[in-house]
């Protein structure tokens, strides 16, 4: 069904994969919004993450795009348009970008968003 596009979505839910996990990692010592600010590296920490963030967002943008909206439907559980509505409040707030929600996004959405990366990454590679 995607075999004109299915090596470049699979090579950006690999991308996806990757920036996730380096997310996990860098937020190991992050136990709570406060955490960014006051830890020494809390500050890179959070922009990191953010540009992290953005780049799963412009990920999850293309694949919708190359897959015509077909692909990403198959795990409703993930609230697609709002990862890429993130890395656009991400890519425009400059300033405005809120910990709080970087927190909750990190402590509860990124674990489920890579239980379903994987899943795609299984099913592309079949």
């Amino acid at each position: 069904m995607y075999s004109d596009s299915n090596r470049r979505v699979l090579s950006i839910f690999r991308q996806i994969e990757s920036a996730i996990l380096l997310i996990r990692e860098w937020n190991v010592g992050i136990s709570d919004i406060d955490d960014y600010l006051r830890q020494p590296n809390g500050v890179q920490v959070l922009s990191a993450t953010c540009m992290q963030l953005q780049a799963i967002g412009e990920g999850v943008k293309n694949i919708d795009k190359h897959t015509k909206g077909g692909l990403l439907p198959q795990r409703p559980e993930i609230p697609w348009k709002q990862v890429m509505g993130l890395r656009n409040h991400i890519a425009h707030g400059y300033f405005e970008i809120d910990a709080e929600i970087i927190y909750h996004t990190v402590q509860e959405d990124i674990e489920p968003l890579l239980s379903a990366v994987r899943f795609f990454i299984a099913e592309l590679s079949k």
